[in-house]
Order: C-alpha cells, then structure tokens, then sequence
C-alpha cells in the first residue's frame, strides 16, 4: 500500500537560516511550509523537509538523492549557483570532474550547509 505514496525525506540542521539559503536560494527549491522548527519545500512530487537539530547529522552517507536527465548540465547549473560537487578518491568510490561510474547511474554529490551529503544521478 506505500509504495504507490510518494515518500518525503527529511533532513536535520543545526542553522535553519543557512539551510533556507541553500535549498531556497541555491536550488532554488519552492518553500511550501516554514515555521521556527523546520521549513518543508517542493521538489518535483516529492516533499523535502530541513528540521531544526542540536546535533545535526555526523556521518557522510547520502541522505537524498535527485534523479536528472542531464547530470553535466545540472552540475554545471549548480556551479553558477555557487555549489560545487564533492571529490571522491577512495577504493569504493572515484569521481572525475565530480562525476562518478556506479554502474547503472552516473552520480554527483553536493553537501548542505550542515554537511548533508546530497546525490544528483542520471540512469546510463
């Protein structure tokens, strides 16, 4: 019964201030609700919700991802927005130009102000 519901993510910030200027200035997502403890924003039929945190998240794993049609346009959009994409050079991970091989996607990361690892992909 879920899985026909779109799902929403949520993500925590230890400065809802500079988290409205990533997700609302630099992705330029849509605010749909915003009060003192979280801002929720629109991003195609999803929901994406930055709630306030004392903590924040400490790992690096990806938290969300986009999907796109064109993964170097995006990047390239995202860079005049001032959001670079991260660099990986591990054994399990290699990105060239931000853009890594994971087999069925080409993938990017960005992280938000608080460090959330977020993923941009384009299915191959």
């Amino acid at each position: 019964m879920l899985g026909t519901n779109p799902i929403g993510v949520v993500l925590l910030s230890t400065d809802l201030a500079a988290s409205r200027a990533f997700y609302a200035d630099k992705l330029q997502l849509d605010i749909i609700e915003e009060s003192d403890s979280a801002i929720a924003y629109n991003s195609g039929s999803t929901r994406l919700t930055v709630t306030a945190s004392t903590t924040g998240s400490n790992d690096e794993q990806t938290k969300a991802a986009w999907r796109v049609g064109d993964l170097r346009a995006t990047l390239d959009w995202l860079k005049t927005r001032g959001v670079q994409p991260e660099d990986y050079d591990t054994e399990e991970l290699k990105t060239v130009d931000g853009i890594a091989d994971r087999g069925t996607v080409w993938a990017a990361w960005i992280t938000d102000p608080d460090g959330n690892a977020l993923g941009v992909e384009q299915p191959k």
